[in-house]
């Protein structure tokens, strides 16, 4: 049943009146169906209200199709804030920031790929350590571990991890701006200096897809984001800044909550919410942070695709050239960035809060590599592991949401409650009879990444293109997994 409270606003589009509840600047708008909308749990509602009470937010408190309850925002929550009277808030980033998704493109075929998918999966099993508090094969020091909070990529690229083509493949070149060091604690460096080019665990993954048959929905489009074919075989990585992330966002909830009421004046309504002014000392010592944060997961995905194209090469005995081991596009789904957008007419230097959202720049923007200014910024959004993933574009009717899109499926329960209905081993059996071959530390972190616990990826992706904030422009099935 669909709330009473929500309005329709256009097809796909549901509103929250800013009249709901007392303290509410601007309304709350869900991005979804109806079914969409009635598997959603109220949590995801009352978060967005609280959202919307926040002080510098413009236009809307969104929440994409894959919404669901989360740490403050929800996830799948965008909020943009006025730089000038708005906040900065962890809670709207996430604990994992710059958890994101890389696809690869490659040269070769399903029928290349799956009679070699074992051997494939088990040698990348080896060579990407997964797990809670993996530690990778680096061995940095403090001072070229600060380079790389820095630089991200470019520090990647400086170690010959990377190349020029890389960094033009990923957004915002791989490394953000006013990253700072100084600004994260021993700790946290403690937490992140051993985690360069590991997986993680929980819902993070590598896997093997391929195109599916009749997959493709837009061929121009695919064509020029290196999917030429049918059955061509893609590889994805979804994964964040680790240990790292988490520290530093769990610090500074700790920090804010210490100056909202007393410092700032901000009411806390939920703590989870924590925040500060954009333009304050806290505010920016946490956005420089963040950045490290950000800067961390693009090297460590880049390591990660380093080690993709090392085992591809042995297993295959050809060279990265003449396998096509290309990125696509490297896209973030947990980040908050400084970015100019039109509100109401008037062009505003904002900060938008990305929480398990996707930007989705338009044709013809900056910001969207030269190559796909004419396709729109690619866009990999990550189904449950038993169901596959989807290559999107971004839209010019995209500005409603300050352009941007779903992330994945979204999760239907929560991770004790697969592990109550699912089991393991049994996931694994069904997903080899469907010849997707999969590697994970352990079944009772398989069973809380069940299909079943996720939404219907096609439900979502209808939803984008019917709301009109991104459009399909291709298909990938998994033939191979490695899940965290």
């Amino acid at each position: 049943m669909i709330p009473r409270f929500l309005n329709r606003r256009a097809d796909g589009v549901w509103e929250i009146p800013v009249t709901y509840r007392s303290g509410m600047r601007v309304p709350g708008r869900i991005y979804a169906t109806e079914r969409l909308v009635e598997e959603m749990d109220i949590g995801v509602f009352e978060q967005t209200v609280n959202v919307a009470c926040l002080p510098g937010i413009v236009e809307a408190a969104f929440c994409m199709p894959d919404g669901h309850r989360g740490y403050g925002f929800p996830i799948g929550g965008v909020a943009a804030f006025d730089t000038k009277e708005g906040v900065i808030s962890p809670g709207g980033i996430g604990f994992d920031i710059n958890c994101g998704m890389r696809l690869v493109r490659t040269n070769l075929v399903r029928g290349e790929v799956a009679p070699r998918v074992e051997e494939l999966v088990d040698a990348l099993f080896e060579r990407v350590p997964v797990g809670v508090g993996g530690t990778g094969s680096l061995k940095l020091t403090r001072e070229e571990y600060f380079e790389l909070l820095r630089d991200g990529m470019v520090w990647a690229l400086r170690c010959g991890y990377a190349t020029e083509e890389d960094l033009g493949r990923t957004e915002d070149g791989g490394r953000a701006d006013g990253a700072d060091p100084d600004a994260v604690s021993r700790r946290a460096i403690e937490r992140g200096i051993a985690q360069v080019g590991t997986l993680g665990s929980g819902n993070h993954y590598l896997e093997i897809q391929v195109v599916t048959e009749d997959g493709v929905f837009d061929r121009d489009a695919a064509r020029t984001m290196g999917i030429d074919r049918a059955n061509q075989v893609v590889v994805t990585i979804h994964c964040g800044s680790r240990g790292f992330g988490h520290q530093v966002a769990g610090e500074y909830v700790t920090s804010f909550l210490g100056v909202m009421e007393k410092k700032y004046g901000i009411p806390i309504r939920d703590s989870e919410l924590a925040c500060a002014p954009f333009d304050s000392e806290e505010g920016a010592n946490y956005f420089a942070a963040m950045n490290c944060a950000i800067n961390m997961a693009f090297a460590n995905r880049q390591v990660i695709l380093h080690r993709v194209r090392e085992v591809f090469c042995d297993v295959f005995r050809r060279s990265v050239k003449e396998l096509g081991l290309e990125l696509v596009y490297d896209v973030t789904h947990n980040t908050a960035k400084v970015e100019r957008h039109t509100v109401g007419g008037i062009e505003m230097e904002l900060l938008v809060h990305r929480k398990g959202a996707t930007r989705a720049f338009a044709p013809g923007m900056e910001g969207v590599p030269a190559v796909f200014r004419g396709t729109g910024q690619p866009v990999v959004i990550g189904g449950s592991m038993e169901t596959g993933s989807y290559l999107l574009a971004g839209v010019s009717t995209g500005a409603q949401t300050f352009y941007t899109t779903a992330h994945g499926s979204g999760r239907t329960m929560g991770r004790r409650e697969a592990k109550r209905r699912f089991e393991g081993s049994q996931i694994k059996k069904k997903m080899r009879k469907r010849g997707i071959y999969i590697r994970c530390p352990s079944d009772s972190g398989l069973a809380e990444e069940a299909g079943g616990a996720y939404k219907d990826i096609e439900a979502v992706v209808e939803a984008t293109e019917r709301a009109g904030i991104s459009r399909r422009v291709a298909r990938l099935d998994p033939i191979g997994n490695i899940k965290g």
